[in-house]
């Protein structure tokens, strides 16, 4: 676990320092003191040591679903998750001065793109299992994949609004306030896009 943690922060480091693109297996093998082997032995995909956390985040999503209070539904517990992520801020996602770097690295990366779109495809199919699931559904339900399909736009939206807004002028707080006003508008146009179905 210390080699996979370690070869993780010097990849970030030189993805950091230098762009994505422009670093190779060799380099990041070299700068953590381990073979070539033993990195693909942890990560199989260069791509993966700059991902290496997307399995945290979704752990993150899907327990909000599954412990959400009676009465509270599936699209609701996700909605103030976001609030959560804002006012208790989690040291491991820290919005959005502490995520600034990891997105523009990501955005002047082709192939980072390309990979964050697999992976929003995969969470997008998972969640939508995980929503069925809380609320006694088959896993193929149509409802609950229109739903999952449509809490990753918005939340893809907001962060990224966000995001631009705080690389233009720094302000944390004003940043905040973009994200969760376009969360819940969005959560708003889900719900009503659900309404009838025990999703929203």
């Amino acid at each position: 676990m210390v080699t996979r943690q370690t070869i993780s922060d010097v990849a970030t480091r030189l993805f950091f320092e230098r762009g994505f693109d422009h670093v190779t297996i060799d380099e990041i093998a070299e700068a953590a003191d381990v073979g070539r082997k033993t990195v693909f032995n942890h990560f199989p995909r260069k791509e993966d040591m700059f991902f290496d956390r997307e399995q945290e985040i979704r752990d993150v999503a899907f327990a909000a679903i599954r412990t959400r209070k009676v009465g509270v539904s599936p699209i609701q517990a996700l909605a103030a998750l976001a609030h959560r992520l804002i006012a208790e801020p989690d040291p491991s996602y820290p919005l959005f001065g502490g995520t600034y770097e990891f997105v523009e690295t990501a955005l002047a990366s082709e192939s980072l793109k390309a990979r964050a779109r697999q992976m929003r495809d995969d969470f997008v199919k998972a969640l939508a299992g995980v929503m069925a699931d809380a609320i006694d559904r088959p896993r193929e339900d149509p409802h609950a994949h229109l739903a999952a399909s449509m809490i990753a736009s918005v939340w893809s939206a907001a962060f990224i609004k966000a995001h631009e807004f705080f690389g233009r002028t720094r302000d944390a707080n004003d940043a905040n306030r973009i994200f969760l006003d376009l969360i819940n508008r969005g959560t708003v146009g889900i719900e009503a896009a659900l309404v009838g179905t025990a999703y929203a």
